[in-house]
């Protein structure tokens, strides 16, 4: 049932990967079994997300290697997605919306919670939109049905894709999207400032928490990227600075890897101004 779930996503342009698999116990597939923080919920590929593909070929030698694998979509590309993780993110997302709630596709997770499919806003992932709401975008991946939690519940259909997604009520989007930049102000002394801001960042990382420890990564590997752009910040530091503490925190060196690597790229394609009038 995964296969052929996973060839009709890409039919319709959804890059798909194989994710890890909970027993009936709840034991994951991954070699950390006993120990692994999110059974069943993270990818078998060594790259992660950043291998999803539609082509069916490729689907098909995954799932004749791993049959029995979850399910994962890739964000950001045909769809985005409020992953509503509790009651309390449910009654918050209903009181941003004041009890509209798009028509579109729903999903029951394996946890009970929901994930609400919508057109894509070309912002990122991001981590407690609201207590009990995560935003899956750009570079992120939900489970889909048919996978299984490691309760043993399965992930179902509330309501399936229609011809076309809703567009992200405006409250909602405002939400992802953040507080507007703080108005520019000049550094005094940008190569310390950067130095100060690795440590921050680093240690940020390190104590990241599990749900937020990708995330916090990425935003850490961006923001310090911006250094590096810049001329500020040796990229070879910052990479090893980051990797340190992402292990730290529990992340997987593939993980790391790829999450560093996509987020100071991002970083150096829009660099820290130093002060006005001070070129990089």
């Amino acid at each position: 049932m995964s296969l052929t779930a996973a060839l009709a996503y890409a039919r319709h342009g959804i890059p798909v990967l194989p994710v890890h698999t909970p027993d009936r116990d709840g034991v994951c597939s991954c070699s950390r079994r006993d120990h692994c923080d999110s059974p069943g919920k993270h990818p078998r590929l060594r790259h992660g997300v950043n291998e999803a593909s539609t082509d069916p070929r490729q689907i098909e030698l995954w799932w004749t290697y791993w049959p029995r694998a979850n399910l994962g979509l890739r964000t950001g590309v045909v769809m985005d997605v409020a992953d509503v993780d509790s009651a309390e993110g449910w009654h918050g997302l209903r009181h941003l919306l004041d009890d509209e709630v798009p028509p579109g596709p729903q999903v029951r997770t394996g946890s009970g919670g929901r994930h609400l499919w919508f057109r894509p806003t070309g912002y990122g992932n991001r981590v407690r939109v609201l207590p009990g709401l995560d935003w899956r975008g750009t570079g992120g991946y939900v489970l889909a049905p048919p996978s299984r939690h490691a309760t043993g519940a399965g992930y179902t259909w509330i309501r399936r894709p229609g011809p076309a997604l809703p567009v992200s009520p405006a409250a909602l989007r405002a939400m992802i999207a953040g507080p507007p930049p703080a108005a520019a102000r000049p550094v005094a002394h940008p190569d310390r400032y950067a130095e100060a801001a690795l440590d921050a960042e680093a240690d940020r990382v390190a104590r990241a928490v599990v749900g937020c420890r990708n995330d916090t990564l990425n935003r850490a590997a961006f923001a310090l990227g911006r250094f590096v752009g810049a001329g500020l910040l040796d990229a070879g530091t910052v990479r090893r600075e980051l990797e340190a503490a992402a292990r730290s925190a529990g992340l997987g060196q593939a993980e790391i890897r790829g999450t560093i690597r996509s987020g100071m790229a991002a970083g150096t394609r829009q660099p820290f101004l130093r002060t006005p009038g001070h070129a990089a």
